[in-house]
């Protein structure tokens, strides 16, 4: 339905919200975009109130990678919209869907560096796939309308759009714009022709599956295609629920810390399949598994995005195309005779069990590996599990096994204080599904306030609080480079399980490994947002090594 009757601004933005779809939204409030909050109060949008910006935009990015459609967040101008921008720039690293509406000032104050005024096309503009300001109500609903396209289409991102405070309350009659269908990108039969014959005359193929714009039938699909020509498949970093740990052709995540065996499956690799990801940094050890700018393997790269497609890497085959379009399009293909490298995947899948399976034994009397392998056999397939960054995540990466679509929620970005407000939203999309989130200390009060919002919304999402009292990872890096000269890493903490209490959680203090399954139990009984507070000794700084302590 449209409208035509004189509308505020501020109705006129939430009617396209809700002619676009959206069911939920986060915000922070502010008196920058009232009009816009008043108008929310009639819709059918679930509100989402948050404790801080950079919590927020967190919450819709999380809500971007659990649905693929835009998280969509409001934030008010100046230091509001700067908290947020750590949520732009997971967006924007990660390939999320996302849309930032920040308060402005007037448009008759602009230029004087009014009350908190800022530029927010020079701010986001490297940080954003679009930014705009909209200075009039009669062009909100094309600029929405475009502004989901531009978060869809291609590679997905981010979008910020301003909006002065005068245009919120001024009014106009125009109609709404019909809900944004985004364009698919699909193979050329050509494209399919030529991806046959490269793996016929393969030996030892692999494909690495990456990126966002997957849907779980994609997923699916990509699975059957990987047991039709029973290659090994890979997940790049912190998209390990592309793929069920399960399956018998998962060969690991090529993220931080790979095994050797995995390293080594990629660069004896004469064929590459890479769907949906870039190979980036992180996924790439620092950019040393594939040659730039021409990789010695054969590298088939399959991009929604015209513009990372030869980027980084000239690919040998380049495909533009989602990852959903490409699956549904191999669905038909079959090897012409019995694969060269048949038998790989089943060898990688057994040397991703052994690197997974048993984790080395820890100084001190909680063996956080132990809790992980015991969390990997206690929850269902189907929850969620959601981390921000920190060397405490390299356990989860590395003995934890996902099983469903979207059951990852990690920045890719490596940004810290992510882990509760994802949490927080998988909670309350998914309220029957399990979701815990793990945190390092320092980690964890970098958004730690988010929990009042789990609180607030009833969502009793279980928040592994890892307490080595320090910044584990750069303490690690300090140990590396500058051996026993610990400087601007240690940590006083607070006692968490009272921080989860004081809010009206359910928290308890774990200091050895046999206390964590009673506590994860009751935690989970209790029906509340908890914590657990776990003590790790700081020695045990990393997956793979201990380091001896040092005095600060």
């Amino acid at each position: 339905m449209t409208k035509s009757n004189a509308r505020t601004g501020g109705q006129i933005l939430i009617d396209q919200l809700v002619a676009q779809g959206v069911e939920r939204v986060t915000c922070v409030p502010g008196e920058s975009y009232l009009a816009a909050l008043d108008a929310l109060h009639d819709s059918p949008i679930d509100v989402v109130i948050c404790r801080a910006e950079g919590g927020a935009a967190m919450m819709a990015e999380a809500y971007g990678k659990l649905t693929g459609k835009p998280g969509i967040c409001f934030v008010t101008r100046g230091p509001g919209s700067t908290n947020a921008a750590h949520g732009v720039h997971i967006a924007m690293q990660d390939s999320t869907p996302m849309i930032l509406f920040v308060g402005q000032v007037d448009t008759g104050m602009r230029e004087r560096e009014a009350f908190q005024e800022l530029d927010y096309k020079a701010v986001f503009g490297t940080m954003a796939k679009w930014a705009v300001e909209i200075d009039r109500p009669d062009r909100i609903p094309e600029l929405v309308a475009r502004a989901f396209r531009v978060a869809l289409q291609g590679r997905p991102g981010p979008v910020v759009i301003s909006l002065p405070e005068n245009m919120l309350t001024e009014t106009a009659a125009v109609a709404d714009a019909p809900k944004v269908e985004p364009a698919a990108t699909w193979p050329a039969p050509s494209d399919l022709d030529r991806l046959g014959a490269m793996l016929a005359s393969a030996k030892a193929p692999i494909v690495v599956l990456g990126g966002s714009a997957w849907t779980a039938e994609a997923a699916q699909g990509i699975a059957r295609f990987a047991e039709r020509f029973d290659l090994p498949v890979t997940t790049s970093f912190r998209r390990a629920s592309l793929f069920d740990a399960d399956h018998t052709h998962y060969a690991g995540d090529l993220g931080i810390g790979p095994s050797p065996q995995l390293k080594a499956r990629i660069t004896g690799a004469d064929v590459i399949l890479l769907i949906g990801g870039r190979m980036s940094e992180m996924p790439s050890s620092s950019y040393t598994l594939l040659d730039i700018p021409v990789p010695s393997q054969k590298l088939i790269h399959v991009h929604p995005g015209s513009e990372e497609l030869g980027r980084v890497y000239q690919p040998a085959l380049a495909i533009q195309a989602t990852p959903a379009a490409f699956a549904a399009a191999v669905e038909t293909m079959k090897p012409a005779a019995a694969p060269a490298w048949k038998g790989e995947a089943a060898k990688a899948h057994s040397d991703y069990l052994a690197w997974t399976e048993k984790p080395r034994e820890l100084p001190g009397h909680f063996q956080y590996g132990q809790v992980v392998t015991w969390l990997r056999d206690r929850l269902p397939k189907d929850a969620i599990v959601c981390n921000g960054a920190g060397n405490y995540a390299g356990w989860l990466h590395r003995h934890h096994r996902f099983h469903s679509f979207a059951a990852q929620l990690a920045p890719t970005s490596g940004s810290m204080g992510y882990g509760v407000p994802a949490a927080v939203m998988a909670k309350r999309h998914h309220p029957d599904r399990v979701v815990v989130a793990f945190a390092g200390d320092g980690c964890f009060l970098m958004n730690g306030q988010e929990f009042a919002t789990a609180v607030q919304y009833d969502a009793p999402l279980i928040v592994v609080v890892i307490d080595n009292a320090q910044y584990g990872t750069i303490r690690m890096h300090q140990e590396r480079d500058y051996p026993g000269r610990v400087v601007g890493t240690q940590l006083k903490n607070p006692d968490f399980a009272l921080y989860a209490k004081a809010f009206g959680g359910h928290g308890e203090r774990v200091e050895r490994t046999e206390d964590f399954a009673p506590a994860f139990e009751r935690a989970l009984a209790s029906g509340k947002p908890a914590i657990l507070h776990c003590l790790v000794d700081q020695r045990a700084l990393s997956v793979g090594k201990d380091f001896a302590p040092q005095q600060a």
